[in-house]
């Protein structure tokens, strides 16, 4: 299966730059993955399409504001470092820019050396193992200094960081939001619960395994960076409840469903854990738990269209992207939203 077969052209202005100010605004593109069939609905009317029985699936990662904007000591030259994951104790993977001038021994100064860091060594695809020194908590420095780690194509600066966070975020460690939950409301998840539909949260922290692009001309060749989940006794009673009794799994976002699937078993059950998961989900893969997912439109030719084309095929998810740049669906992280059920 070749790369290329997931490529679609996007019109540059379809790329969201701004959340919209009402979270449930957005548009709602519902795709029948048996039929192909597509209906235009907003994101508001979402629950008309979950049952009572059904278990709603969200991942309460946090995101924390992971892009450091520092100079490098003795040349003053700019570097920027994106923190990846927590090694150990103060130790952080991070992927820094420009990578020439991050060679073990340098050191960075940020906010006028209220944080340094050292690099100490190179890790897999060039990734920088660094080493901060603080006084104080490392969390509140973050907050002080750090910015939100927009993807790329965002070109503005986030005036609230809050927008970038889904709305019952709460386990912090992410370096990117799993935006399909950025659409929902407290009223919303309310009104799913009133349904009779249960709501189960697991964790699974965004790193560089969801987002690295595809460079492999085979996707076989593609490596996935491990990400770190966690799933809770409760939540895996509701997921599990759901399927015995004939109801829905419905994963919010691609990060839910690569939690649930990495945690399964060979009959679909699930049970608390915890551990990292670099599962790559492409055409051909057997779902043990998720029935249905809500999701963002993603970029071309990414691992994340190849996760909604295994569920609802290559061919119909491309045909239901020609159909959403037709109707001028905004895409991305702060885009519209797909319901593929």
């Amino acid at each position: 299966m070749k790369r290329q077969d997931f490529y679609f052209e996007l019109p540059e202005e379809l790329i969201a730059q701004d959340p919209l100010e009402d979270r449930a605004a957005s548009r709602l593109l519902v795709l029948d993955k048996e039929t192909g069939e597509v209906f235009h609905h907003s994101f508001r009317e979402i629950a008309d399409y979950i049952e009572p029985g059904d278990c709603l699936v969200l991942n309460d990662t946090k995101v924390i504001p992971a892009r450091l904007i520092g100079a490098k000591e003795g040349t003053g030259g700019k570097i920027e470092v994106l923190l990846l994951k927590r090694r150990e104790g103060n130790v952080w993977e991070t992927l820094v820019k420009p990578g020439r001038k991050a060679r073990p021994g340098a050191r960075i100064r940020f906010g006028e050396g209220l944080l340094t860091g050292e690099i100490i060594d190179i890790a897999e695809e060039g990734n920088r193992l660094i080493r901060f020194e603080y006084e104080g908590i490392f969390e509140e420095i973050l907050d002080r200094l750090g910015q939100m780690p927009l993807p790329p194509y965002i070109t503005r600066q986030l005036e609230d960081k809050n927008r970038y966070q889904t709305v019952y975020a709460e386990h912090t460690g992410s370096a990117a939001a799993p935006t399909a939950g950025l659409h929902f409301t407290p009223e919303l998840l309310e009104q799913i619960e009133k349904k009779g539909a249960d709501i189960a949260k697991v964790t699974l922290h965004v790193g560089l395994g969801t987002f690295r692009p595809v460079k492999a001309d085979d996707i076989l060749e593609h490596h996935m960076h491990s990400e770190f989940y966690r799933i809770e006794e409760e939540a895996a009673e509701k997921i599990n409840r759901a399927k015995r009794n004939g109801g829905r799994v419905i994963c919010v976002g691609t990060t839910s469903c690569r939690t649930i699937e990495s945690a399964a078993d060979e009959n679909g059950r699930l049970k608390a854990c915890s551990g990292w998961t670099d599962i790559f989900i492409y055409p051909g893969y057997r779902f043990r738990v998720l029935d249905s997912l809500i999701t963002n439109f993603h970029l071309p030719e990414s691992t994340l269209i190849m996760l909604v084309s295994a569920l609802a095929g290559r061919e119909r998810t491309l045909a239901a992207y020609e159909e959403a740049i037709r109707k001028r669906y905004r895409f991305f992280s702060f885009g519209d939203a797909m319901y593929i059920g």
